[in-house]
């Protein structure tokens, strides 16, 4: 009799830990790591090198650049500030106030990869969500400093 209870137990936990998707729990070091999901294309991306020939040209068209972080400015670039504190936020709003939907704009940070930066993904929703259709992110997988000013490529006098 009590053989029969205990299998009928097991045989209950057994069909509950299948039916309801329960999973074995893992150790930090093995557990997946989640990087935010990103609200850009792949072709939203530009290449340092190509916006750094875009502010050399005289021939290209106008290009309005966006600093949405705390590291140096590019030249050229607006300086708006960490866009991840509301006061900077606002001020990016600002700045977009008027400008037609098809402006080319870049959008970077810099301050980190992409994965940790609390800074572009805000910016670049805020862009979409406000209709801008010409949009680019600057493509700088490690830092401002490794991928833009270490290759030599223009920043703003005194910085």
């Amino acid at each position: 009799m009590k053989r029969s209870i205990y299998s009928t137990i097991a045989g209950l936990i057994l069909l509950l830990a299948t039916t309801t998707g329960l999973k074995a729990q893992t150790s930090p070091g093995t557990a997946p790591t989640l990087s935010p999901p990103n609200p850009w294309t792949a072709n939203q991306l530009i290449e340092p090198n190509e916006l750094a020939a875009a502010i050399n040209s005289t021939n290209s068209g106008k290009v309005v650049i966006f600093n949405i972080g705390a590291v140096e400015d590019i030249k050229g670039a607006r300086h708006i500030g960490a866009v991840n504190k509301t006061e900077n936020m606002e001020s990016f709003k600002k700045a977009l106030y008027g400008l037609p939907k098809d402006t080319k704009i870049v959008i970077y940070c810099g301050c980190c990869p992409f994965a940790k930066c609390p800074n572009i993904r805000p910016a670049f929703s805020l862009l979409t969500g406000l209709g801008f259709t010409n949009i680019k992110l600057l493509d700088l997988p490690v830092n401002l400093k490794t991928n833009w000013r270490d290759k030599g490529y223009p920043v703003e006098a005194g910085n």
